[in-house]
């Protein structure tokens, strides 16, 4: 048996059943975890089980985590997805709850946060009013570089449209200290999440959409590695940026 999930599933009184719900496998998977220490998921997967279970992926399938061990700035790189909506809709939701400083989700339109995480607002909210720094970067639905874009990805639901969406959203959730908004055209081609010490960062590829582009989940683990250069990305934006009207309190 694999003792320590065992004894993590205890500690953090959750049953196989629950996990299983919150990390998108069925029953039987856990199961299997629980059954033989050799058997471990994605690296992906694995992330997401010990952000839910509030460990290290080291303790719970040390031997997977030390055939995978990168050396140099690498190492920052916990895993790689080719296409955004391959990355478990678990992650993402392991990583916003676990979030207590900061927040930020710098895409150009940000729709698909509403479309595959429907309580995400409320999500949000709550964090903003526990004191986390929840902020958005997003395309100016009216400029020339999303009209641009527009005419490159020749879909029905445009690139205007999305970020109205996600204005519209955000704007529902009501003035709330913490959480703001402001407008950037200088991220059309990549799009930066940030999850306190974690990161989630799509690159876009020609005339792909969001969800074709690939993904890389990082960690922070020394200055100026990946992780370092790609908030300096986000906070040039936020510095560059115009404020939102009518988003968080004081926008």
């Amino acid at each position: 048996m694999n003792v320590a999930l065992r004894d993590a599933l205890t500690d953090a009184r959750m049953t196989r059943a629950e996990l299983a719900r919150k990390v998108g496998v069925s029953g039987k998977t856990v199961d299997r975890w629980l059954s033989s220490p050799e058997r471990a998921p994605h690296p992906g997967t694995r992330t997401a089980v010990a952000e839910v279970l509030g460990v290290g992926p080291e303790m719970l399938w040390p031997r997977a985590v030390r055939s995978t061990i990168k050396l140099g700035t690498d190492r920052e790189i916990v895993a790689s997805y080719p296409y955004r909506n391959a990355c478990p809709t678990s992650l993402w939701a392991a990583l916003i709850d676990g979030a207590k400083r900061r927040l930020v989700f710098a895409g150009y339109t940000n729709y698909f946060l509403w479309q595959d995480h429907p309580r995400v607002a409320a999500r949000l909210r709550a964090k903003a009013e526990a004191g986390c720094q929840v902020r958005f970067v997003v395309g100016d639905p009216e400029s020339e570089v999303t009209r641009r874009r527009e005419q490159v990805e020749g879909v029905p639901l445009t690139v205007g449209t999305r970020i109205r969406i996600t204005l519209d959203q955000l704007a529902k959730i009501g003035p709330v200290p913490g959480l703001e908004a402001r407008f950037s055209d200088d991220h059309i081609a990549l799009s930066v999440f940030v999850f306190d010490e974690q990161m989630l960062v799509t690159p876009h590829i020609a005339n792909l959409l969001g969800h074709e582009s690939p993904m890389l989940h990082l960690r922070r683990l020394e200055p100026d590695g990946l992780f370092d250069r790609f908030a300096h990305h986000v906070d040039a934006l936020w510095a560059g940026g115009r404020p939102v009207p009518d988003v968080g309190a004081g926008s």
